[in-house]
């Protein structure tokens, strides 16, 4: 067995380790995050968005352990100087830390969306995809954080140990998705968590109003805990300003899309993941390639568009600078400007 191999071998043995916990909390109230009413997409035990998901451990023991196309990242990814952001806008300004965390400034609040500045996006400090850049703005310089959003509980998205330091410093307002309270809480008991469901408009502040809305993905900490707290996406409002971010997707079949254009569109600005797409056998369900990510845009109504969720983590088989490639090869086949939907990298930032 390769090297390769026998990193995958030890990461999945590791994975499934880390989730004993879990099974017995499972298997003591079946639901180990969240008991609530049946609904649309719950059906007291999984949450669902409706489509048929085939894709299983055995599919990812095949993908890991099978002939690969992969193409490696570098030890390290240069990204442009480190952001030091204001200590509050009147406007919008939004700052990309990498991967898929943000720094949101908007009419004098600061928000942060799925924050990750641990070395890892791992349940382990020691294995697991490594960062290969530096945050696009450095811990010690992020303002006065008032609210977290955190889209799902991947580990490239709810980081526990980044929203511990948040917490300790700040004491923010951390608004999820139903049944990912429960994960924070677990580490972080006096954290100041909020769950909620599908189409639930919040109001942040007299301002600004944030709403939840269903996306194409799943959700997981471990081997056996497979949909068992909810994930989604956010649309941000402010005066004239709409906002639309997405943290992690499958296209399917467009056609969700085409309803929250419909419902809620258009946006100034719709924030997509545009990597972590190859194998398209395997990742299609759940990450959209830059290819779909042009058409969510379009689905939306967005003026413009900023992508993320590549070049920082590798957790896919695509190189590190194949994303921003396909976006342009898949904005000229759309026939639209390079500068509609810019391909976003760490301490770059978008204002309004």
């Amino acid at each position: 067995m390769n090297r390769r191999k026998l990193l995958s071998f030890l990461g999945l043995g590791a994975l499934l380790a880390s989730t004993g916990a879990a099974w017995a909390a499972i298997s003591r109230s079946r639901n180990p995050y969240y008991q609530g009413p049946v609904s649309d997409h719950f059906d007291g035990l999984l949450f669902s968005d409706g489509r048929t998901v085939s894709k299983g451990l055995m599919d990812v023991l095949r993908w890991q352990t099978g002939k690969r196309e992969r193409e490696a990242f570098p030890p390290q990814y240069a990204a442009p100087a480190q952001d030091k952001p204001p200590a509050r806008v009147g406007g919008v300004r939004i700052v990309h830390l990498g991967h898929a965390s943000f720094l949101y400034q908007i009419a004098g609040l600061n928000l942060l969306i799925d924050p990750i500045y641990s070395e890892r996006a791992s349940p382990f400090t020691f294995l697991g995809p490594k960062r290969v850049n530096a945050p696009g703005v450095a811990f010690d310089d992020l303002p006065k954080i008032d609210a977290v959003l955190i889209t799902h509980n991947h580990y490239d998205h709810l980081d526990i140990e980044t929203l511990a330091r948040i917490h300790h410093r700040d004491r923010p307002r951390m608004i999820m998705p139903l049944g990912n309270d429960t994960i924070v809480r677990a580490r972080i008991p006096d954290a100041r968590t909020e769950a909620h469901d599908w189409d639930d408009r919040l109001q942040l502040s007299d301002a600004i109003a944030v709403t939840l809305v269903p996306t194409y993905h799943w959700s997981a900490r471990g081997a056996f805990d497979r949909r068992m707290a909810l994930w989604c996406s956010f649309i941000l409002e402010t005066g004239g300003t709409k906002l639309f971010h997405v943290g992690d997707t499958g296209y399917h079949d467009g056609s969700l899309y085409e309803r929250l254009g419909r419902d809620h569109g258009p946006f100034s600005l719709a924030v997509l993941p545009i990597g972590a797409y190859e194998p398209r056998w395997f990742m299609s369900d759940n990450h959209m390639n830059p290819e779909e990510a042009v058409k969510v845009m379009q689905a939306l109504r967005a003026e413009q568009a900023i992508g993320h969720h590549w070049g920082t983590f590798q957790l896919t088989d695509e190189g590190v600078e194949r994303p921003p490639e396909a976006l342009k090869a898949a904005l000229a086949a759309a026939g639209l400007p390079e500068e509609r939907f810019r391909p976003m990298r760490p301490g770059l930032s978008w204002s309004a």
